[in-house]
């Protein structure tokens, strides 16, 4: 049995080298493999740092230009609002300004109208009177 004994050990001494050089293959092959990713890891950050600074700075431009666009929008609505006030307060003075002579104007010119009416209804009544007491002495007069 020491033959058999031997040839078994050597067999297993043989699968135990063979498993560590495996074993120890497989540590360099995941040590190169971690380099790989960490070489590419720090590839990735320097490609991409950049991008992020850019993507910070547009990000940055675009609420910078979003307070602009706010303000002038803002500032837009504060003059249609003066604006407005200004044209309220304009028409209010020309209806003061012009409308009040002009009612008074044509209340003159209705006084004026009246009182011509008045004349010429008096006229008429006259001239009325005038032609009836002429028919009246007609008929009388002889000659």
């Amino acid at each position: 049995m020491t033959e058999w004994s031997n040839v078994f050990l050597g067999i297993i001494a043989g699968a135990v080298l063979v498993m560590a050089l495996i074993q120890v293959g497989a540590i360099v092959a995941g040590a190169r493999l971690v380099q790989r990713v960490n070489r590419l890891a720090e590839q990735v950050e320097r490609d991409m740092g950049p991008l992020v600074a850019n993507l910070h700075t547009i990000g940055a431009e675009a609420a910078r230009a979003s307070a602009l666009a706010t303000a002038q929008v803002e500032r837009a609505d504060r003059l249609f609002a003066d604006v407005s006030a200004k044209v309220e307060e304009a028409t209010s003075v020309v209806q003061q300004v012009i409308m009040a002579p002009a009612r008074e104007g044509l209340a003159v010119m209705a006084g004026l109208r009246a009182a011509l009416s008045s004349l010429r209804d008096a006229r008429q009544d006259s001239s009325r009177r005038r032609s009836s007491r002429a028919d009246e002495d007609d008929p009388l007069f002889i000659g």
